[in-house]
């Protein structure tokens, strides 16, 4: 991709997330003049924490940061599956998985990775409280009309409208009006990042009957903890989400219940789980791209939707002039990972007290016989590398040969 013209190539991302400002920082390298529009009044992100995998810190290594974030790696040692009463359904470890894919698994609250993200950017390339409204796709062909965007303080024109506007991206829909959407994953979320006193306990998830909690150490000191039930779409606790979660997992083993008590109501979100059932016909159209969830929500059951976001941003860069080339570089990978996702829902969510009994079972006959089974249900996900270097081949512990990677596997 050729990166000099007579004028810099102008992008327009609409979104502030993490996808938008990795791609916003990747152009911003190679050259482009990026602005970005963020419809809230700040960067802040809501307060929950992000699982950063092998792939998706190699992808930020492209863009000069993905040794700052292996730093706050936590998680060391034995970690794993666990049953509500406590007992272990299968093992892993922190050490074999940076073996076998390349680098660490990093845990670290969003708040950390958005400030790392937007400090690779001038200072005037952001735009809080500004609301990005495509009006024109554009056409990259002969005509080489640019894309249009509307906003408070008028219209932009781009070379690159990036969109990474969400779940429920207004830009998709303006691009592939005949798409579905989104469709409710049948479950719903609750999350927590706070400081739990005197707490010590192996990084884990817990699947229950139609139920899973996670918690985890952060670096910072602070506890991650995640939890997710079946339930109908729209719903509320009575009360407080606080309280609802000691209903559901008030008796579930430490430390779960030393959570809840160091936990305030106002510090759980609760969120309903969407994902797009039906791949887009493409990544882009005209000069826009998709990116993030607005391109491929997938449910959270492989902590890879902010990891497809970056490897995204990253392919993006490098495929600039050249969006098809994009759509085809991520459209069967992210479609791939999308169906795995559901998949290990439905595993991880089942309700019925004799398939959990036969799940919970063949888990720890597997993870005897094959300790490395869970972890092999990444490769092909967290082995990825970016279509072109640099990659931190000796911290992450790759053979340089391995650097030279293709757009996609």
């Amino acid at each position: 991709m050729a990166h000099s013209q007579e004028r810099p190539r102008r992008a327009v991302v609409i979104g502030g997330g993490i996808g938008g400002l990795t791609a916003a920082a990747a152009l911003h390298r190679i050259g482009w003049r990026v602005t970005v529009l963020e419809r809230a009044s700040s960067l802040a992100p809501v307060g929950a924490a992000i699982s950063l995998a092998p792939n998706a810190l190699r992808a930020l290594d492209v863009i000069g940061v993905g040794d700052r974030i292996r730093d706050l790696a936590a998680w060391q040692g034995d970690g794993g599956l666990r049953a509500p009463s406590g007992r272990w359904l299968s093992r892993s470890d922190a050490d074999a998985a940076a073996a076998r894919f390349g680098g660490p698994l990093v845990l670290l609250h969003r708040a950390t990775l958005i400030d790392t993200l937007a400090a690779l950017l001038p200072t005037d390339a952001v735009r809080t409280g500004t609301p990005g409204a495509l009006t024109d796709p554009g056409d990259p062909g002969p005509s080489g009309r640019p894309a249009r965007v509307t906003t408070p303080d008028g219209d932009l024109e781009a070379d690159l409208v990036v969109a990474a506007d969400g779940i429920h991206s207004a830009v998709r829909r303006a691009l592939f009006p005949g798409h579905p959407g989104p469709v409710y994953s049948g479950f719903t979320t609750w999350r927590v990042v706070i400081p739990v006193p005197g707490a010590r306990f192996a990084s884990h998830e817990t699947w229950g009957r139609g139920r899973i909690w996670g918690t985890h150490p952060l670096k910072d000191g602070r506890v991650y903890a995640y939890a997710a039930a079946m339930t109908p779409a729209g719903g509320h606790a009575p009360d407080d989400e606080k309280a609802e979660l000691l209903r559901l997992f008030g008796d579930w083993h430490h430390p779960v219940p030393a959570v809840l008590a160091a936990a305030r109501p106002e510090d759980v979100l609760r969120h309903d789980v969407h994902h797009l059932a039906r791949p887009l016909p493409a990544h882009h159209r005209g000069r826009v791209a998709l990116l993030g969830d607005a391109a491929h929500a997938m449910p959270p059951t492989l902590g890879q939707g902010g990891n497809q976001a970056v490897e995204d941003a990253i392919v993006l860069a490098h495929h600039g002039d050249d969006l098809a080339a994009y759509t085809a570089a991520r459209l069967p990978r992210t479609t791939t990972i999308t169906r795995q996702a559901v998949r290990i829902a439905r595993l991880n969510m089942a309700r019925g007290r004799a398939v959990t009994a036969v799940r919970d079972g063949v888990l720890v006959v597997a993870s005897k016989a094959a300790p490395g089974l869970v972890l092999r249900g990444f490769d092909g996900i967290a082995d990825w590398r970016p279509p072109q270097a640099p990659y931190a081949a000796v911290q992450a512990g790759t053979d340089e040969q391995d650097t030279q990677g293709a757009d996609e596997q």
